[in-house]
């Protein structure tokens, strides 16, 4: 026997009772949900310049991949190979220890704020700790170094440098891993450009005097190379390096 659907009338309101608050208007397609923290979420969404603190403020703090701004544009770069990853944490380990003498302060991949751009250097030193900071300014920057990335070869050779250089920092440093043959170069900024003052490859010893007294032979900043059966990915494709994506 079919039963009847029942619907029970609903209660009459006392005239004290406030109205219920209606119901919120559908979103209409294509539109966003807005993030209310920081979140990457908000690059769909801002489309007006970014600047340094803007991506500060509004995207969340990441182990992973670099998220730096230039000229008005949020970059993110992806970690770069495992050559990569070993030069800069043994160079890093390295310089640290010879900088501290020096009364230097030593980082890896820190933000360093340069007016409304953000670096996210590979190498940073600094005349002054930054303990307890999120970001320093450029102009405590006595050295910025960049490990090269097959993927990123234009921005560390050429654009990093010009960008440091305008913004008066003293010294860069050049790690270069073209076809697993490690290569240092130090530049020192005169006349507003950076000028080479020393260099080496791997099998000789790189030695620097300025901002101070540092040495190892390149050659050090390569591990073991990978298995050829387990170098390649799938398919057979070679691993590639960094990548920019800007929102």
């Amino acid at each position: 026997m079919a039963q009847a659907a029942f619907a029970p009338e609903p209660a009459p309101q006392s005239p004290d009772l406030p109205s219920p608050s209606p119901e919120p208007a559908p979103q209409s397609p294509g539109s966003v949900d807005r993030p209310t923290g920081p979140s990457f979420d908000v690059l769909r969404w801002h489309d007006e310049p970014w600047t340094a603190q803007l991506a500060l403020d509004l995207l969340p703090e990441t182990n992973g991949p670099k998220v730096e701004v230039l000229s008005g544009s949020v970059i993110v770069t992806p970690h770069a190979g495992y050559d990569h990853q070993n030069a800069e944490l043994d160079l890093a380990y390295l310089l640290k220890q010879a900088a501290r003498r020096e009364k230097l302060w030593l980082y890896a991949e820190a933000n360093i704020i340069s007016g409304a751009d953000l670096f996210i250097p590979d190498i940073v030193i600094l005349d002054v700790p930054g303990g307890g900071r999120t970001t320093m300014d450029i102009g405590h920057a006595v050295l910025l170094g960049e490990v090269v990335s097959p993927g990123n070869r234009r921005k560390d050779v050429i654009d990093r440098p010009r960008e440091y250089a305008a913004a008066g920092v003293p010294f860069f440093l050049r790690v270069d891993l073209r076809n697993r043959v490690s290569t240092i170069a130090l530049f020192e900024l005169t006349d507003g450009e950076y000028r080479p003052v020393a260099a080496a490859a791997a099998g000789t010893t790189f030695v620097m005097r300025q901002p101070f007294e540092f040495s190892i032979d390149p050659a050090d900043l390569l591990g073991e190379e990978a298995p050829v059966a387990e170098a390649e990915p799938p398919g057979g494709e070679t691993p590639g390096g960094e990548g920019d994506v800007e929102g």
